[in-house]
């Protein structure tokens, strides 16, 4: 199997432009014009409304922009101090099954959280990874896939250092529960640097999906 290509960007991205990089990025994997991807990115703060959203959980329509989109789920923020890691993955050749990506990249974002002593865990019902904080549950990294021709995009945001204020303006993944929340490894008390982040990224990327090492390319 090909290796896989590793992109960082070093400033925020424009979501319109993202997604659009990414279908072209879908349909040259399939044509087997390009590389499978791995894009690390922040994004400029922003809502993102995914297939499920309803408009009632907007909280606050004028407070960013909001943009439409085909991933799967409901409202969620980006803004710098999150890390993105858009994942363009070729199924035909991993094996047709989306729910088993979906699992990998849970695991993928738990043995990261667990670099830095964190115990991120799934939740039956509640799509993302989660942490226990005694008495309540903080949501720390969304996840939102979308697959073309057997071909995966859009992928999972890890809250590193963003301004979780922002997370006020629309109910996160539609849980509106008082004892949910948001999280971030800054609010946990670790603080760590993007290029961290980036690193452990990459080692554990290598060993959940592919037992090799990943190569970083800014």
């Amino acid at each position: 199997m090909a290796d896989v290509e590793w992109k960082i960007s070093p400033g925020p991205v424009p979501y319109e432009a993202a997604v659009a990089a990414m279908e072209a990025r879908v349909a040259a994997i399939h044509a087997g014009r390009a590389r499978e991807l791995v894009w690390l990115l922040e994004h400029p703060a922003l809502y993102t409304a995914g297939t499920s959203a309803r408009p009632e959980d907007l909280l606050e329509p004028g407070r960013l922009p909001v943009y439409r989109t085909g991933r799967g789920g409901q409202y969620t923020y980006h803004g710098p101090g999150q890390r993105v890691a858009y994942v363009l993955l070729d199924l035909e050749a991993r094996g047709r099954n989306v729910r088993a990506h979906v699992r990998r990249l849970e695991d993928w974002l738990i043995e990261t959280l667990a670099a830095f002593d964190v115990n991120g865990e799934r939740r039956p019902g509640r799509v993302g990874i989660w942490v226990d904080r005694g008495g309540r549950e903080d949501k720390i990294a969304a996840i939102g896939v979308r697959v073309r021709r057997w071909v995966t995009y859009h992928g999972v945001a890890l809250n590193v250092a963003p301004d979780l204020g922002h997370f006020d303006g629309i109910v996160p993944c539609g849980i509106a529960a008082p004892d949910y929340g948001v999280t971030s490894l800054a609010d946990l008390g670790v603080p760590v640097s993007m290029a961290r982040v980036d690193a452990v990224l990459g080692a554990t990327f290598a060993r959940v999906f592919e037992g090799q090492a990943a190569r970083l390319k800014p």
